[in-house]
């Protein structure tokens, strides 16, 4: 039999509770739940709030039409969403709000249960260190190397010389680029430097990771490895949004949609793109780097 059924309850920051009940009630089954140790046999459970929230969020550049209208959702912990939408839906722009390049003109905006609104700028880029960005564009830095663009992140949170060694050279391994580790970008080709933004993004394991286009450079075999690097960093408590165009991808991984079209978002949470006649043998996830924190999956 269940022993515990029903189990309905929020608490937000600076809250006190004494746990009461007798022997054999379930105190200590609730108190595992909480901290992770078990898993709930139906139901949800949100630890640490919505990690991104929308609220009647508009945007326009200058004087022009709004680009994005009435834009309204959330995202809590370990969420992973694909978002499509043609080319001009506002997609760029929706990540751009999200990684706080850009501010709405109006409606507001929460990330890790902080109003963006409110925050200083010498806030804002505490914050923006638990994002991982995956531009379209790549930007990365010309002159310095691979291995010292993936380094740069874990090099700004003071992580020890020793660890940026390892895990760096692991995971541009993981991707392929083992042998290009001292070229510079100028060198390599879109494919490589997409590769090398991506390695980027992940090192530091982000509380939320964005990516633009990620696959868009490479072939299908490596960018559904890619993907489920992405994934595993999502079962480590990483929320994932990739804005893309292969619906190849979108179909394997099997992930919710949410959908731009003429700048309103269409957020169905039932929405999953599935088609498994698409797997081919050969293609897999390998065995992901370690990384910090990162896990092994096989």
């Amino acid at each position: 039999p269940e022993v515990l059924q029903d189990i309905t309850f929020s608490l937000g920051p600076s809250s006190f509770r004494f746990l009461l009940g007798e022997s054999g009630a379930g105190k200590s089954s609730l108190l595992k739940l909480l901290y992770m140790a078990l898993r709930p046999t139906r139901g949800q459970i949100s630890l640490f709030g919505r990690i991104v929230r929308f609220e009647n969020v508009g945007l326009r550049y200058g004087l022009g039409p709004e680009v994005l209208q009435d834009i309204t959702f959330s995202l809590g912990p370990s969420s992973f969403r694909f978002l499509l939408g043609e080319s001009g839906a506002g997609k760029s722009s929706l990540l751009k709000l999200l990684y706080m390049a850009l501010r709405p003109t109006r409606g507001q905006i929460s990330l890790f249960g902080r109003n963006v609104a409110g925050m200083s700028r010498g806030e804002l880029p505490r914050l923006r260190r638990r994002v991982g960005v995956v531009f379209q564009e790549f930007r990365l830095l010309d002159h310095l190397s691979a291995f010292d663009n993936v380094a740069l992140p874990m090099r700004v949170a003071g992580a020890r010389e020793s660890d940026v060694r390892r895990h760096v050279e692991e995971l541009l391994t993981w991707v392929g680029l083992k042998d290009h580790l001292n070229s510079r970008p100028p060198t390599l080709s879109g494919g490589q430097q997409q590769r090398i933004a991506i390695a980027r993004a992940v090192i530091t394991r982000p509380k939320l990771l964005l990516a633009d286009e990620p696959t868009g450079n490479v072939d299908d075999k490596m960018g559904l490895r890619l993907m489920h690097l992405f994934e595993e960093l999502n079962k480590l408590g990483t929320t994932v949004i990739v804005a893309t165009h292969n619906l190849g991808i979108v179909r394997q991984m099997a992930h919710p949609v949410m959908r731009l079209e003429n700048g309103r978002l269409n957020m169905d949470e039932a929405e999953i793109i599935s088609d498994l006649g698409l797997d081919e043998p050969g293609i897999g996830a390998g065995a992901a780097p370690a990384g910090p924190g990162f896990s092994r999956i096989h």
